[in-house]
């Protein structure tokens, strides 16, 4: 079966795709949530994580979302389709094969990633654990497990983003998104939502 017709009969069995934005944790993903609201799709958050200095535009989190990997109920995932949830790639491998996904993938550069997590540490008070260069080896192999993945599974299709591309042109970022989503979204707001001045930890 050719991929196009591939998913012709995904879409017809398992009917609109759920948006999946993903990405490690201090990637950008809030951010792209945020352009995608924008753009006029309905995105899925419950926001009991509250906005704070660290995500002031707040975080667009379902608590629901990080119990998945606990071998629970994801048949609520169903009600979902055509709409947009946050889920970073950790989750990823836990999502049941039962529903079409276009993922939205945010890569940060990893250093960058860090610096932000160490500031959000610090303010709270928390040790960071493992120093940043392990870290980075651990990050770098399960972002290429994420993506193994992602290929590997035919409910997934990918678009990959690039963190600092889409700060310094946030208008060909929305434009990608729009042609792969294929929703006739509103990418001038999508553009207009990207603020330079929350890139605070840059490598």
């Amino acid at each position: 079966m050719t991929s196009i017709l591939h998913q012709v009969y995904r879409r017809l069995r398992y009917g609109d795709p759920l948006v999946v934005v993903s990405g490690l944790p201090r990637s950008g993903t809030s951010m792209m949530m945020q352009m995608l609201e924008a753009g006029g799709l309905e995105i899925v958050a419950d926001f009991e994580r509250a906005a704070d200095p660290d995500n002031p535009e707040g975080y667009y989190e379902l608590e629901r979302v990080k119990k998945i990997d606990l071998g629970g109920d994801t048949a609520w995932l169903t009600d979902v389709r055509g709409k947009v949830i946050k889920i970073v790639s950790h989750y990823l491998k836990y999502l049941p094969d039962d529903n079409n996904y276009r993922v939205v993938f945010v890569h940060r550069d990893l250093d960058e990633v860090l610096a932000s997590q160490a500031k959000m540490l610090e303010r709270r008070g928390e040790d960071p654990g493992a120093d940043d260069g392990r870290m980075k080896v651990l990050y770098a192999e399960h972002l290429a497990e994420a993506a193994r993945e992602l290929a590997g599974r035919s409910c997934f299709e990918t678009l990959d983003l690039r963190h600092r591309e889409t700060i310094h042109d946030p208008e060909g970022a929305a434009a990608r998104i729009n042609a792969f989503l294929g929703r006739g979204l509103d990418e001038q707001a999508m553009a207009e939502v990207v603020d330079p001045d929350l890139y605070r930890n840059r490598a």
